[in-house]
């Protein structure tokens, strides 16, 4: 039997500018997720084939995308019944890796929802996350809007809402940070020393969120940044800090495990223009500065 095209699908997961708070909430870990208007797009085909088992082209070079695409075969096992597939993976992604931006949580996403929806299955963010982390602790970008995600055990523990109108510049000090060893290192006694500033921060981004207000989500990220930075990331933190209260932004954020540092803005002051073309001026040294909006998260077809 020749092989034919049991479906195609292309979809759009978004990229991050690192967490708006993340830390530990009890024995929980957790982040809240800050999606930007970046994204990665998959496009999968998924064939019947003449040939036995599961064969895999296009995304050899993403190997984090190839797991999640194989996982997400074996799951779906009941529902093809077949005793050969093929899948080809096509994934554009402009986001830079290593940097906190989430673009491994963004492929794994549109991957394993393009493989859903090419076999003919619509698989929920839920089932997303799980399949995404048994390949590495994720972002929560599958999820809408803002979400505070257990991103060690998958589990979304609260959907926050749509994301007031914000934008954010993204300062990257340069290098880059392997997720699975960041993740290898017991961080816990950190950060229950600084718990009661993370669940302040929780607080005031929960009601930020609760009454579209840009100005509490700010603050409540710059605690999480000051606090849970990494040690390496200080002195960028404490110069957007100050930056960022010169031109009147609502505060900053951090790539926890990632080398961006975020400098948040009121999108309805129409300020972004003028204080990205301060920043480029401001962090000349870094290794890049861009601008973008804050979304919600979640896929798009």
């Amino acid at each position: 039997m020749a092989d034919y095209t049991l479906g195609t699908a292309s979809v759009l997961a978004p990229g991050t500018c690192g967490e708006l708070v993340q830390g530990m909430t009890g024995d929980v870990d957790f982040l809240v997720t800050c999606p930007i208007n970046q994204f990665s797009r998959a496009t999968v085909t998924v064939s019947r084939s003449d040939q036995p088992g599961e064969h895999i082209r296009g995304i050899d070079h993403l190997p984090k995308a190839r797991q999640a695409v194989a996982d997400t075969l074996a799951r779906l096992s009941h529902c093809l019944g077949m005793p050969g597939i093929v899948v080809d993976v096509t994934v554009a992604n402009p986001m830079p890796v290593g940097k906190g931006m989430g673009s491994s949580s963004a492929d794994i996403t549109a991957a394993v929802c393009a493989t859903g929806k090419a076999a003919g299955v619509d698989l929920s963010p839920d089932a997303i996350a799980k399949i995404a982390l048994g390949v590495e602790p994720t972002d929560g970008v599958m999820f809408p809007g803002i979400a505070m995600f257990d991103h060690r055990r998958g589990r979304v523990l609260e959907l926050l809402g749509a994301p007031p109108p914000m934008e954010v510049i993204v300062i990257d000090r340069g290098g880059q940070v392997d997720t699975l060893e960041f993740n290898r290192v017991d961080r816990e006694e950190h950060w229950r020393s600084v718990a009661d500033a993370t669940t302040e921060a929780l607080e005031l981004v929960r009601e930020g969120i609760r009454r579209c207000d840009p100005e509490l989500v700010g603050r409540g990220a710059t605690i999480s940044a000051q606090v849970g930075r990494p040690d390496d990331t200080g002195p960028w933190v404490q110069k957007a800090s100050d930056f960022a209260a010169e031109i009147g932004a609502v505060g900053v954020n951090v790539a926890h495990s990632g080398t961006v540092v975020g400098i948040l803005l009121d999108a309805r002051k129409r300020q972004s223009k003028p204080a990205y073309r301060l920043a480029l001026e401001e962090f000349i040294e870094a290794a890049d500065v861009q601008h973008y909006r804050v979304i919600g998260g979640g896929v798009r077809f």
